[in-house]
């Protein structure tokens, strides 16, 4: 009988850039997924998260010697591809006969241009990448040619090929659980207390300009079943301590009876655990909301984008401002912590329109708001837009975390949405604020209205310091 082969792989998170932003409390979700598929069929895994565990570009060489894996993964992110870029060439250093596979939305949508680039990258995973990783971890070393392996981008007689797209896993429930045992769980505690990710389903029929979910995933919802995605909630409660659950979710109300199936199964278990999660405000109602606060929910995230009908409707989001009003008022009065995110500056915008979303977010009175400057991430609508439109577009990718203006928009100039930005922010986290939220956190036990208590005296210390 034929042994199966086992594989030696190395996932790596790589280490923080200095320039860009990062949240290095957050469990790379990808990471343990793909290791769980590797696990279950007999491969050897090793993952290196080196924004948690502290390691920079020549420990990681130390790490990698030490295992000497013949297969080298790489996620990437389009603000963190320079340090991935290091890692890649950290990783051939270490193990100049590993393959070095790099996978992400960055590189999904500049593959070819990666490659050439970028001589230590040997592959591209595209997309959904467990089933791709795990079809290379079984051909390793690759005495035959890869090009019958969908989903990659490769070298071939020295040209860069592109293979055919991989089907999406339509059964979500048939992958294992993240692999979180190879993880120092106790490495990603928010003051204390451990909020675990999880994601229920993939895929978005929704095709908003700025966004690259429904190319990344399909625009068929694919979801996991109630009991499945329960017994894992569960599990992460039981088994690994979690105090708290983060749904990674695009939409996570966009199936009703399924949500509502959920929230069943968690009440009828006891579980007890506090949750958020991010939807659309189309996709909610009181009936909703209502169940979802039965079931522990403590935070709902809004993608709102604009104050500005215009806005809404060049982005495609397919919603309208009264609907934004209303999902938030109903949020806040099922006493859930509410977040709203929204998209300023976008092509075709005057200042007077930025000015509208701003004066709704300052009307709905949302407990966090994020307010994102449009950008033109590869593989977005909105890239081709400004791309056609001859405007300049600046290519440092560290900088596009929505946080600072890559767009030479003439309509809007860049100072006068950092003013705009600066006063909303030193608005919302004022005094009052930390007082609402230390009542909230206190009276309602509301872990999300603590941490942004923190959050929003770190801000008055900050402005206080800046002032001296």
């Amino acid at each position: 009988m034929k042994m199966k082969k086992t594989t030696k792989v190395a996932l790596i998170n790589s280490p923080v850039q200095e320039e860009s932003f990062h949240h290095p409390l957050l469990l790379p979700l990808s990471l343990a997924y793909l290791a769980a598929v590797l696990k279950k069929e007999g491969h050897e895994v090793k993952v290196i998260d080196c924004p948690a565990c502290n390691i920079d570009h020549e420990n990681l060489k130390g790490e990698l010697s030490a295992f000497d894996p013949a297969l080298v993964g790489i996620t990437s992110t389009t603000p963190n591809i320079y340090s991935a870029l290091k890692s890649a060439v950290s990783s051939k250093e270490a193990c100049p006969d590993a393959k070095v596979i790099m996978g992400g939305p960055h590189v999904t949508f500049r593959d070819e241009e990666t490659l050439s680039e970028n001589a230590d990258i040997d592959i591209i995973v595209r997309g959904e990448g467990e089933l791709t990783m795990l079809e290379l971890a079984e051909k390793a070393p690759y005495a035959e040619t890869l090009n019958d392996v969908n989903g990659i981008t490769i070298r071939h007689n020295g040209d860069i090929v592109r293979t055919a797209p991989r089907a999406f896993i339509e059964n979500l429930d048939e992958l294992p659980r993240p692999a979180y045992e190879f993880f120092n769980l106790e490495k990603y505690k928010l003051y204390g207390k451990r909020f675990m990710p999880i994601i229920t389903s993939r895929g978005c029929p929704f095709q908003c300009a700025f966004c690259v979910t429904s190319q990344l995933f399909g625009p068929k919802f694919r979801a996991r079943s109630a009991k499945n995605v329960v017994d894992e909630l569960e599990w992460l409660k039981k088994e690994h301590g979690a105090d708290g659950v983060s749904f990674y979710d695009d939409t996570l109300t966009l199936d009703k009876k399924r949500l509502f199936d959920i929230c069943d199964g968690m009440a009828e278990r006891k579980l007890g655990l506090p949750w958020g999660c991010q939807t659309r405000v189309d996709m909610v109602n009181k009936e909703v909301l209502t169940q979802m606060k039965k079931a522990c929910c403590a935070e709902v995230s809004f993608g709102v984008e604009s104050g500005c009908q215009k806005t809404l409707d060049k982005v495609k989001k397919r919603t309208s401002v009264d609907q934004n009003i209303k999902a938030v008022k109903l949020a806040e009065d099922e006493g859930l912590f509410v977040a709203v995110s929204a998209l300023v500056a976008y092509p075709g915008e005057t200042l007077d329109d930025v000015k509208q979303t701003v004066d709704l977010l300052r009307q709905m009175k949302p407990d966090d708001a994020y307010i994102c400057i449009a950008t033109p991430y590869p593989g977005t609508e909105l890239r081709k837009l400004v791309e056609n439109l001859g405007w300049k577009i600046n290519d440092n990718w560290s900088l596009y975390n929505t946080m600072n203006p890559v767009i030479d928009n003439p309509l809007v100039p860049a100072e006068e949405i950092a003013k705009l930005r600066t006063k909303f922010y030193n608005e919302l986290y004022s005094p009052s604020y930390v007082i609402r939220q230390t009542i909230k956190g206190k009276i309602r036990g509301n872990f999300y209205s603590q941490l942004m208590m923190r959050l929003a005296i770190g801000h008055l210390l900050w402005r206080a310091k800046s002032i001296f």
